[in-house]
């Protein structure tokens, strides 16, 4: 905005400069306050528009719906579509879908007992999380610990013998923690939780997870014990832990493919964690410029530290630029001209050794950087 207003308000040249479009400086510029330039951050309010359109089912496609419905009320949306295309009626599924949800919400649907305690049943288990919720848009994980993508997949040991297996991997630094148990309940995500999870050496930020029943009710108390929050994907949204899903298939690959899994659970997670072990220390990652995830863990941690070094050496630093003028003065400087001083007055002391000070500080902050 300034940059628009120093050249006289040409909002073609704002845009040539920086590189967007006209409707996106517009848009900015009616949201900018001079004052406020939290206004030109991004509304995080609903989008909804004011007037949305209303459902144009004529009233008679209406009629024969409800009409059916509580005829056959054991038949879905598509059986009842199809009954009304026989009649005659051009009408869809989603049509039908929707129709018999906004009758059943205004109470204009006769429905037996048992089909009511259904609906309550898919009512509850819709219910809102107790600790997950969607991850935030601008929440973007950028050292390890910060985002986690746990999930679980079944694992056939032998004919008659299936265990859930359980991956965990950081996004950031690709380290990843595996575990088998004989249950896919919230009960045994929990264990993985509390014994598996401590194994990638860092504090965790935040887990996220699909929707699977395994990583509600006691996953979700552990979640809140360990201080963790926790992300849920949307339905149908594979592709966001596609972290973790791609560590599946290397584990299926690699460990089950190729190793015989023994019929003890204890044995089971002894080999995975012997493999766990290779996959963190041993096996290259394309991601990671061919380090290992545990290289690139302690080569972020090495950089953690020397940049928290640098910063407290360039604070000293500005200390000492604001102190020079004063701080490092020598008193005699202050004194009034008398015959006595005159001698001196004409040589006077020097700042005390203020070069040579910031001349340390710079040479110990060159030092950081190169080692």
């Amino acid at each position: 905005m300034d940059f628009y207003l120093a050249h006289g308000g040409n909002a073609r040249l704002t845009c040539r400069h920086f590189g967007i479009s006209p409707a996106t400086f517009y848009r900015w510029w009616r949201r900018y306050h001079p004052r406020r330039l939290e206004s030109l951050e991004d509304e995080r309010r609903t989008r909804r528009p004011r007037r949305v359109r209303q459902p144009q089912t004529p009233p008679a496609l209406v009629g024969r719906i409800r009409a059916l419905r509580e005829a056959y009320p054991r038949w879905g949306k598509a059986k009842l579509a199809w009954l009304l295309q026989r009649e005659g009626w051009v009408v869809s599924a989603s049509t039908v879908g929707r129709t018999l949800s906004r009758l059943r919400a205004v109470g204009q649907l006769r429905e037996p007992a048992v089909v009511r305690v259904q609906q309550l049943r898919r009512q509850r288990r819709s219910r809102r999380r107790r600790w997950a919720q969607r991850k935030p848009w601008d929440y973007v994980p950028r050292a390890p610990g910060d985002l986690v993508q746990i999930d679980s997949t079944p694992i056939e040991v032998r004919p008659g013998l299936r265990r859930i297996h359980f991956t965990a991997t950081d996004v950031v630094s690709r380290t990843g923690v595996l575990a088998a148990h004989a249950q896919g309940s919230s009960r045994a995500a929990a264990w993985v939780l509390r014994k598996a999870l401590p194994r990638l050496g860092f504090p965790v930020r935040a887990i996220q997870i699909d929707g699977g029943s395994e990583f509600k009710a006691r996953f979700e108390e552990a979640c809140k014990a360990l201080g963790s929050r926790l992300f849920v994907l949307p339905p149908r949204s594979p592709k966001l832990n596609g972290h973790v899903e791609r560590a599946h298939r290397t584990v299926q690959e690699e460990f089950y493919d190729l190793v015989e899994v023994p019929d003890s659970l204890a044995e089971h997670n002894a080999l995975l964690q012997a493999w766990e072990q290779v996959y963190n220390t041993v096996r290259p990652h394309q991601a990671l410029q061919y380090q290992t995830p545990q290289e690139y863990v302690t080569r972020w941690q090495t950089q953690q530290r020397k940049e928290e070094s640098v910063s407290e050496l360039l604070s000293q630093y500005n200390l000492v630029c604001n102190q020079g003028g004063r701080g490092f003065e020598s008193p005699r400087l202050h004194q009034p001209r008398t015959v006595q001083n005159q001698h001196s007055s004409r040589h006077p002391r020097k700042k005390a050794h203020t070069p040579r000070v910031l001349g340390i500080l710079m040479a110990q902050v060159r030092m950081q950087w190169a080692f």
